[in-house]
């Protein structure tokens, strides 16, 4: 199989064949269509995380979408680069099925996997730690990023009131808004802590009652102030800085509360359980984030994009099709709409087959099927043997 694999410390993966992974005791095997490139997956193969050097080389990715070998859509965790062993960065991947979350047959494995693990965090972060309550207004910093832009969603699918977002970049301002900010508040590099709570409370208009912190710092402790009495702040990361300038007598004053959230303390169950509500959501269109996709074979120069900030969103890479079949509703779809794409024709070229494709509309995870079809003039038999519908044409 083809697998993106890292060899040593502070390298980007390269795309070379590797061994398919065999199955132990309490293990599933899933045939892999979409891999987030996420901090984590970068941290580790830094060798500068605290777990320590990975055991090189290995297949980085901590969390991917795939398919059961019955069809059934699943999301699965990894341990790669925290622990001996293979990630999600391959055709194929073996994990362990208590971990498995299902999803609904019609969604978008992409989008599933660029919210992932940054969804779950910032469901957790608002709904157990936040304790967010129907009508509460919420205040959410880093809301371009991916934790940010489904915090904004979440917030208001349990029933915040408002939410105000805030954002370095243009491009992250325009994200957030995307997402349904109700307000959006520029961060500029040359803040203080009074202005920028002075903008937070201005774009607020009145106590916020939850603020949502993937980057602390000085936006961190601007967005304290704007707290009512009893107001929460829970931090789930530190992009802007791992110390924030936080003053007693705003927290005494208004008696609040600062938290820290991980999804370490999740069982692999109840992470599980999450994906499944998000996914559902995501179907529905109700919860979306911003993302790139990529064919696996592009994993090294997406590796080195992601580290360096150059993407409009996460980096999501697509693998497993040509080489795997879809599951069997995906593949009725597809042969179903193969016939409308050859109507008339002997044989059409790669690119006029996906030109028609396109242009139906059909579902996301038959179109990635098309996405990879080798260059060439196909028959429709081949290109049903290529894609591996179930049906035959």
């Amino acid at each position: 199989m083809r697998a993106a694999v890292v060899e040593r410390a502070g390298e980007p993966p390269r795309v070379v064949d590797r061994a398919v992974p065999l199955t132990g005791d309490g293990e599933l095997r899933v045939t892999v269509t979409a891999v987030p490139i996420t901090p984590l997956d970068l941290l580790c193969a830094s060798g500068t995380s605290y777990f320590g050097l990975p055991a090189f080389p290995y297949v980085p990715g901590v969390q991917g979408v795939g398919r059961l070998a019955d069809g059934t859509p699943v999301w699965f965790p990894t341990d790669a680069g925290m622990k001996p062993g293979d990630g999600s960065m391959a055709e194929q991947a073996v994990v362990p099925a208590a971990a498995v979350a299902r999803l609904p047959a019609d969604v978008d494995h992409r989008l599933v996997a660029a919210l992932g693990l940054s969804a779950v965090a910032a469901w957790h972060a608002l709904t157990d730690r936040g304790g967010l309550a129907a009508g509460e207004q919420v205040l959410v910093l880093g809301a371009g990023g991916v934790v940010g832009q489904a915090a904004i969603q979440i917030a208001k699918l349990h029933g915040a009131r408002r939410v105000v977002a805030a954002a370095r970049s243009v491009a992250a301002r325009e994200r957030a808004h995307r997402a349904g900010a109700d307000v959006v508040v520029a961060v500029h590099p040359r803040d203080d802590v009074t202005a920028l709570a002075r903008r937070f409370g201005d774009a607020a208009g009145g106590p916020v009652d939850l603020v949502l912190d993937p980057v602390f710092g000085l936006p961190g402790a601007a967005a304290l102030r704007t707290l009512g009495v009893g107001g929460r702040l829970v931090n789930l990361g530190s992009a802007a800085a791992d110390t924030a300038p936080l003053d007693s007598a705003t927290l005494r004053s208004r008696s609040l509360r600062v938290l820290g959230y991980t999804n370490a303390e999740l069982s692999p169950e109840r992470t599980a359980r999450t994906i499944s509500e998000i996914a559902r959501h995501a179907a529905a269109g109700r919860l979306t984030v911003a993302y790139e996709h990529l064919p696996l074979e592009a994993a090294t120069d997406a590796w080195h994009r992601q580290a360096t900030g150059d993407v409009p969103g996460r980096i999501v890479l697509t693998a497993g099709f040509g080489r795997a079949a879809p599951g069997r509703a995906a593949g009725m779809i597809a042969t179903e709409l193969l016939d409308r794409v050859f109507v008339g024709e002997e044989r059409l070229s790669s690119d006029e087959i996906h030109r028609r494709m396109v242009a139906l509309d059909p579902p996301a995870d038959v179109l990635i099927a098309f996405d990879h079809l080798p260059e060439g003039e196909y028959s429709v038999d081949e290109v049903a043997e290529i894609i591996g519908t179930e049906e035959p044409i």
